[in-house]
């Protein structure tokens, strides 16, 4: 899988991420930390990464089962260092918390609660990936 992702600036620090395949979100921080709270900060959508793919991949485990997971529901609480004031500061620590459906037995939440570390975004976060930052020189 490719991704390819552009994020451009619109005002402040508000920024339009292109996600390609005519879809975009808006990225930017609190008013009180200099943006204009149009839309998420970066750090939110790290979580909301996590949750979503916690989420997405439980329920795909669960439907090769055919086990229902109506009513799942993934919490992502994100903290930083000390709970270091910093607007910008880097998120250190994750805590998913998991609320599976009534009328699973003990096997098959347990089961899930082992699917549940295995997401990709969460194996990413646990164990980090390459990342190489290069200049783009205008085309022409």
């Amino acid at each position: 899988m490719h991704a390819h992702v552009t994020a451009r600036r619109i005002a402040g620090l508000s920024h339009e991420v292109d996600l390609g395949d005519e879809r975009s979100i808006v990225i930017d921080e609190p008013a009180a930390d200099g943006g204009t709270d149009t839309g998420p900060r970066p750090s939110q959508l790290l979580a909301s990464s996590l949750a979503g793919c916690t989420a997405i991949t439980m329920e795909l485990y669960a439907e090769r089962k055919g086990w229902e997971l109506d009513g799942l529901e993934i919490t992502v609480d994100m903290s930083t260092e000390g709970d270091a004031p910093h607007p910008h500061a880097s998120p250190t620590h994750f805590v998913v918390e998991v609320a599976l459906p009534d009328g699973l037995d003990d096997e098959q939440r347990r089961k899930l609660m082992v699917i549940a570390e295995k997401c990709p975004v969460h194996k990413l976060l646990e164990k980090g990936a390459e990342i190489t930052v290069a200049e783009r020189t205008p085309a022409g």
